[in-house]
């Protein structure tokens, strides 16, 4: 942490608004980097910094204060601690006086020193409310019972037919109409009992899949996966094949070989995460439902603003 940085923080806007950009610096030598200082692990009540007004500051005091440090002080805590506590020395001592100046009494400094308190208040309120929102283990089970479809596993084989944008003569590749064309024909002949591994050797340019025999790998709801492939691919039962998916440069048919329902014990904790953003969601809209602002003035909000709430 740089010396009197905070400073520099009050005067940056207005020096670089009002001053004309300096020339060039002369290079400097280069020197080496002040080593890193490790802050060591004390116990709690540890005293590990006094002040000018004789108030102690222990170990225990860093440790909740570090939470709410910005991250270039925090980096500062780790990096140069006998600078930070300079510098939080200096912030004391500046708030002393401003304080004793009722600077914080005038505007706009009071204003924003109460804007920040309804802020911070308001996040710590959230937070307090996800913090202490329980889930019963019996709504646990129950939410598995009634949503066992999104807890679907399916373990796919694939042939894959490319196409080009603009294929040339010499590539031999196909349009995107005669991948379509080719994939629908693949399709029919599997629906007629055609052996979909024979297909995948025949006709899939996925080297990676052609090579397992068209073994595609196993999808989870819970995967990142393109849209169309996820509608297609969880809607299958076993043995059964998707038409032709589209993606940006070829069509994919999929047959499910395995498809499974995910047991209670592999899923706990992500329904767990579900029911509890759930239950403080409910929290929080029953708090939104008792507040309500008017506006008495014709004048305002200006014509066209909507005075409805978000939604």
């Amino acid at each position: 942490m740089k010396s009197s940085c905070l400073l520099l923080l009050l005067c940056l806007g207005a020096a670089s608004a009002q001053t004309p950009a300096p020339p060039a610096a002369t290079p400097q030598p280069v020197t080496a980097a002040k080593p890193k200082a490790a802050v060591p692990e004390l116990p709690d009540p540890t005293v590990i910094a006094e002040f000018q007004d004789g108030t102690k500051f222990t170990m225990g005091d860093l440790k909740k204060l570090y939470p709410a440090l910005p991250p270039a002080m925090q980096n500062g805590v780790k990096e140069d601690p006998v600078e930070f506590f300079r510098e939080y020395a200096r912030m004391l001592r500046y708030a002393e006086i401003a304080t004793e100046k009722k600077l914080d009494e005038q505007s706009p400094t009071r204003e924003t020193l109460y804007f920040s308190r309804l802020y911070n208040l308001t996040m710590a309120l959230m937070q307090d409310v996800f913090t202490t929102t329980t889930v019963d283990s019996n709504d646990i089970v129950n939410y598995y019972g009634e949503n066992k479809a999104g807890f679907k596993r399916v373990q796919v084989k694939a042939i894959y037919i490319p196409f080009a944008d603009a294929p040339s003569a010499e590539d031999k590749s196909l349009t995107e109409a005669q991948a379509k064309a080719k994939a629908d024909k693949l399709v029919a002949q599997l629906k007629l009992g055609a052996d979909f591994v024979k297909l995948v050797k025949e006709n899939s340019e996925d080297a990676t899949s052609k090579a397992k025999d068209g073994d595609f790998g196993t999808f989870a709801t819970t995967d990142p996966l393109p849209d169309e492939i996820r509608n297609a691919v969880f809607a299958l039962d076993m043995g059964q094949v998707t038409p032709p998916v589209r993606q940006p440069h070829g069509f994919y048919i999929f047959k499910a070989v395995i498809a499974t329902i995910r047991p209670l014990s592999e899923v706990r904790d992500q329904i767990f995460d579900v029911l509890k953003q759930q239950h403080a969601k409910e929290t929080i809209d029953r708090i939104n439902a008792g507040i309500k602002v008017n506006f008495p003035n014709p004048d305002f909000p200006p014509k066209g603003a909507s005075t409805e709430p978000a939604k």
